[in-house]
C-alpha cells in the first residue's frame, strides 16, 4: 500500500470525490482531505491510500489534473519522519 500526496484541491472538494476520481486508476483503500482544526475547512491538500501497482498508474494519471480549473499536484507521500516536525530545544550557549 502506497500513500499518496494530492495538493492544491479545489476548495469544494469532498473525501468522496476525492476517492471516486482515484478509483478511476485502481483500488483506493482509504481518502481523506486535510481540515483545518479551528475553522473545519480544507486545507487545499490530503492523501490517498492506493495499492502499491496502482498508486503508479494514479500519480502519472492525476498529476496535473485539471479539477475545477486547479491543476492538481499528485506525489507518493513522504513519511512522517521525513516531514520535520517539531525543532530541538534551543539551548542557551551561556
Amino acid at each position: 500500500m502506497k500513500s499518496l500526496y494530492v495538493g492544491n484541491l479545489p476548495w469544494s472538494a469532498t473525501e468522496e470525490q476525492l476517492s471516486q476520481k482515484f478509483a478511476e486508476h485502481g483500488n483506493v483503500i482509504a481518502a481523506r482531505i486535510v481540515t483545518d482544526r479551528e475553522s473545519g475547512r480544507s486545507r487545499g491538500f490530503g492523501f490517498v491510500e492506493m495499492d502499491d501497482a496502482d498508486a503508479a498508474k494514479a500519480i502519472s494519471a492525476m498529476n496535473e489534473y485539471q479539477w475545477e480549473g486547479r491543476a492538481i499536484t499528485v506525489n507518493e507521500a513522504r513519511p512522517k519522519t521525513e516531514r520535520g516536525g517539531e525543532r530541538p530545544r534551543r539551548t542557551s550557549r551561556y
